[in-house]
């Protein structure tokens, strides 16, 4: 997938430089190394080319960052998470990178996987964001990261601290790493465009970069509705994100300049006058009436301000959770998969740091 995680991880490797170029691997060498990627390699270089912290990407990056690749791209160093990354065969991805003294690490952003997000959408359960201590989310917990040890005389579930289940913790600080900063300024067309943006993913991209394109100085606000809210009209588990998450996944796109974090779900005069808006926008998507039954964008249809934008792309996040329950064997084999390397590695280091003891096997 591509998350807020990953685009933390980005920002914060053009923190560390200039000019900021990202490989990112083929379904091929994805399917290979870790299990089945959930979108494709061509949803996933127009989605990561869309980060705003990202001058360029590498399509078709090697899996295995050598010395070849960076010199290719006149790189001084690659950047990675803190997390371990691991070939199909145990290794160490950056292995040569690292020896060279050509590699920098940033922080992984707590709280949020693939493992995670992807667990979520097979949990139908509107409580998936706090309810930790429910045995349907700890059962998904045990099914998308476990390594049984029976070989050993104690048994104990050992997890990764990697691929493990955990929950997002947002703060004030993190909003403004992620924020613009800036304001609109005199000749800037404002535009508005609310939704729920849950999973955000390429068919919201197209979306966001065709809103962008209808105005030569784009200011383009985008209005996050609450939990509840979304709850209210997509049903089922839905939102799969929070609020919070959702805030970070679209202030991360290029395309938007600001994030109105809970935007009532009636476009009004109230918004409109406080923003200055002179375009809103929304998509070829149904549009779901308000609580009273009214229409959510009757003021600017009004003004004469609304738009509908056809941006060509279709995807839609019930369409992500579907790919996810399609699969579901397959991702399930998938993490347990990649856990168990990652253990393997996390041993191998522990024996390193201190010497063997007669209660081996216990983690």
């Amino acid at each position: 997938m591509v998350h807020y995680g990953h685009s933390n991880q980005l920002r914060q490797a053009k923190g560390m430089g200039d000019y900021l170029i990202v490989g990112v691997h083929t379904d091929a060498e994805i399917s290979k190394h870790k299990g089945p990627p959930v979108f494709t390699q061509e949803e996933r270089y127009k989605m990561v080319r869309a980060i705003k912290w990202v001058d360029e990407i590498v399509e078709g990056a090697p899996y295995v960052t050598t010395l070849e690749t960076l010199d290719k791209y006149n790189c001084d160093f690659c950047v990675h998470g803190d997390d371990i990354t691991l070939t199909v065969d145990g290794k160490d991805t950056y292995e040569e990178v690292k020896r060279e003294g050509r590699y920098r690490e940033c922080k992984r952003t707590q709280g949020v996987s693939t493992t995670d997000l992807v667990g979520r959408m097979l949990l139908m359960t509107k409580a998936h964001h706090s309810n930790m201590d429910n045995p349907d989310y700890q059962q998904h917990t045990d099914n998308f990261g476990k390594v049984s040890r029976m070989g050993y005389i104690l048994v104990k579930i050992c997890h990764s601290p990697w691929t493990g289940v955990s929950q997002f913790l947002q703060t004030s600080q993190k909003i403004i790493q992620f924020a613009s900063g800036t304001e609109p300024q005199p000749g800037d067309t404002i535009i508005y465009v609310a939704g729920a943006f849950d999973l955000f993913h390429i068919g919201h991209v197209d979306f966001l970069e065709m809103v962008y394109k209808q105005a030569e100085r784009p200011y383009v606000i985008v209005g996050l509705h609450f939990d509840q809210e979304v709850n209210r009209y997509k049903g089922k588990n839905y939102p799969i994100m929070n609020i919070h998450e959702r805030t970070l996944s679209v202030l991360a796109c290029r395309y938007v300049s600001e994030v109105v974090i809970g935007a009532p779900y009636a476009v009004g005069k109230d918004l409109l006058d406080h923003f200055k808006v002179d375009l809103v926008c929304h998509g070829k998507t149904e549009v779901f009436p308000d609580k009273d039954g009214s229409d959510p964008y009757a003021e600017p249809r009004k003004r004469g301000i609304f738009r509908t934008i056809d941006s060509g792309n279709n995807l839609t996040t019930d369409d992500i959770v579907q790919r996810i329950i399609e699969n579901r064997l397959q991702f399930e084999a998938r993490n347990q998969k990649k856990e168990a390397k990652e253990m393997a590695v996390i041993e191998a280091m522990k024996k390193r740091e201190q010497p063997r003891s007669g209660t081996d096997g216990v983690c």
